[in-house]
Order: structure tokens, then sequence, then C-alpha cells
């Protein structure tokens, strides 16, 4: 059987780090242009609402809560759908990750449209739509088992680039993707502050851009492999 030039691991590696990049730019936009809410970080939300409930003076909690509730959603709806799917890259992988670039597409285009940050229930439909994709984005995600890259947290990463650094006595495992997915998510927030300059929607479409990118990367190589090992089955001798 034909060997690609990359192997598929590391292809699905470079995959979920672009998605990484795509969850800073995700969580600029939402947290600088909708009214300080994360929609792929969960954690600061979590944060935020913690404080907000305690009384701090001008912080969110309308829309921080209901991005956590939409996060979870997603999640769970795309968690269903992959659930009896079998592990790797599979058509069910590429059904949800493009679900993901559609639904960040057309909230691209909404606020194209309309100006979102004029009416207090548009902002809120469009910071839980973003939510909504982002949990989708993180279970499908989760479930290629990339180790280390969750597209959606880094604390995580900080921590075992850390503790399992030489300097803390380990052997630093996985520390070139750990440190990949951090700069990443670094420069995905930079860019999508600096998108910010040319519009609200720019961010967004560039991540609808990206999943796009994604999804049909990892599509076309789950179909090269299975039409490989559909020819290795029938011609046994050859594939050898």
């Amino acid at each position: 059987m034909k060997r690609s030039s990359v192997p598929t691991d590391r292809l699905h590696l470079w995959l979920m780090l672009a998605l990484t990049f795509s969850t800073g730019v995700i969580d600029a936009v939402g947290f600088l242009g909708l009214d300080r809410v994360f929609t792929g970080n969960m954690t600061g939300n979590v944060v935020l609402l913690g404080m907000g409930f305690a009384g701090a003076a001008d912080l969110p909690i309308l829309r921080p809560a209901l991005a956590l509730v939409f996060f979870m959603v997603g999640a769970a709806l795309a968690g269903r759908v992959l659930r009896r799917a079998p592990e790797g890259w599979t058509g069910r992988t590429s059904a949800t990750l493009l679900v993901v670039a559609l639904g960040t597409a057309g909230l691209a285009v909404l606020t194209v449209l309309v100006d979102v940050t004029a009416e207090e229930m548009l902002g809120s439909i469009t910071t839980s739509g973003l939510a909504l994709v982002m949990g989708a984005q993180a279970a499908t995600a989760k479930r290629l088992k990339v180790a280390e890259i969750t597209t959606v947290v880094v604390t995580s990463t900080i921590t075992g680039l850390a503790s399992d650094s030489r300097l803390a006595g380990g052997k630093s495992p996985f520390w070139a993707r750990r440190a990949a997915a951090i700069v990443l998510i670094l420069a995905g927030a930079f860019a999508g502050a600096a998108s910010l300059n040319l519009g609200l929607w720019v961010g967004i479409a560039l991540s609808a851009l990206l999943a796009s990118l994604v999804t049909i990367i990892g599509h076309t190589r789950h179909r090269k492999e299975k039409k490989a090992l559909r020819a290795s089955a029938a011609d046994p001798v050859s594939a050898i």
C-alpha cells in the first residue's frame, strides 16, 4: 500500500493545532468585540461568572452563562454523533466539523448584515452560536485523541510543559506540540484582536475558513486511506 508523505497522526496533529489557533481568534473576538465573553475557553467564562455573581462591577453574567450552556450543548450533540464511530477520523468527524465550519460562516454573515453589537439579544445570539460550534469542535477534537491537544484548553498544556520538563526532572514528552499549542492560541488571540480593526466579521470568517480547510484536508486523507484499505483487501499480494 502506497504511504502518504505525511503520517496520518502527524497530519491530525497539524489540523488540531490549526483549530487551536482558531480558538484564539474566536475568543479574542468574543471577549473584545462582544462584551467580554469567551466562546471557546470555558474556564474564562466560569471565572467571569464567579466574579460577576460576587457583585464585581461591570462584569457580564448573561452572555457568559449562555455561552457556557451552549458550549455544553454543542459538545453533547457532537459527542452523540461520534459516540458509535470508530476511533480516528471518520465520516462523522468530517460531518461534525463541516457543521462547525458552516455554523461559523453563518455567524460571520450575520455580523456582516446586522450590527449585532447594537442590541443585547443579537449579541447574545451571536456569542451563544459561537459557543455552540466551539463546543462541537472541542468534542470532535477530543474524539480524535491527539495527545496533549484539546484545541480549547492551554492551562493543562502549560502545566504539562513545565511539570514534565527537564528542569522539573522529567523527560519533556510532547514538548514541541505543547509549546506549539500555547504559541498558536496566543497568535490566534493576536490575530483576532487585530481583525477587529477591520470588522467583527473578519475574525469569525477566518475561523470558518480554518474549520473548512481542516475538514477538507482531514476528510481527503480519510477517503484515501479508506480506498487504500479496500484495495489491499481486494488484492493483498500487490499491497505487500
